[in-house]
């Protein structure tokens, strides 16, 4: 299923021992390399350390009430998970992001983004269009499958003009009631 990473943003992190808040997602992690969320970062009065990181994968159950977490033992500090730290280090940022496709055309910026909630991973991004263009249409969707490239300037995606037009066809049908050589008509003697 398809979520708003805005559904995400300050979350509650609820453990499913004490069934209690633990922890409010500020902020995700998401990796350049193949877009996918790497932890979302934590706030709150509990937290042991400082920044303090919940991988997708300790996530036992995204629901109404929030992210559910076995308990605080699955969040991670930044120098325990060697990925994490790498991920913090690139500090990159999805929203913003220039958008252009492989004919050199821009698209429009990175407005917002959609997730899958199976894997964490961007599904879809939400690109606002130039104004100039919003006149026709004010954002553009595109797919996952799309992408051509992630830098920290900008995405390259695929056009979605043809080089060619369409040949058109032109279908001969047979008509199973008209035979392609005249009858005569028959005539009764009633």
């Amino acid at each position: 299923m398809l979520i708003s990473y805005e559904r995400l943003l300050h979350t509650p992190v609820m453990s499913l021992q004490t069934g209690s808040e633990l922890a409010r997602t500020r902020n995700v992690l998401i990796d350049p390399r193949d877009l996918t969320i790497t932890a979302y970062e934590l706030e709150g009065n509990a937290l042991s350390e400082h920044p303090s990181f919940l991988r997708p994968v300790d996530v036992r159950e995204l629901s109404n009430l929030g992210l559910i977490v076995d308990s605080s033992d699955e969040f991670v500090g930044l120098d325990d998970v060697i990925k994490i730290k790498q991920v913090h280090d690139f500090n990159f940022d999805l929203l913003g992001l220039e958008v252009i496709d492989d004919k050199k055309r821009k698209l429009g910026k990175v407005q917002a983004y959609n997730l899958d909630s199976g894997s964490f991973s961007v599904e879809q991004l939400v690109v606002k269009r130039p104004l100039l263009r919003s006149l026709n249409e004010t954002e553009l969707l595109i797919s996952r499958n799309q992408i051509l490239e992630v830098t920290d300037d900008h995405i390259l995606v695929k056009s979605g003009a043809n080089e060619e037009p369409a040949k058109q066809s032109i279908r001969e049908y047979a008509n199973p009631f008209r035979s392609q050589t005249a009858q005569p008509e028959a005539i009764s003697d009633n």
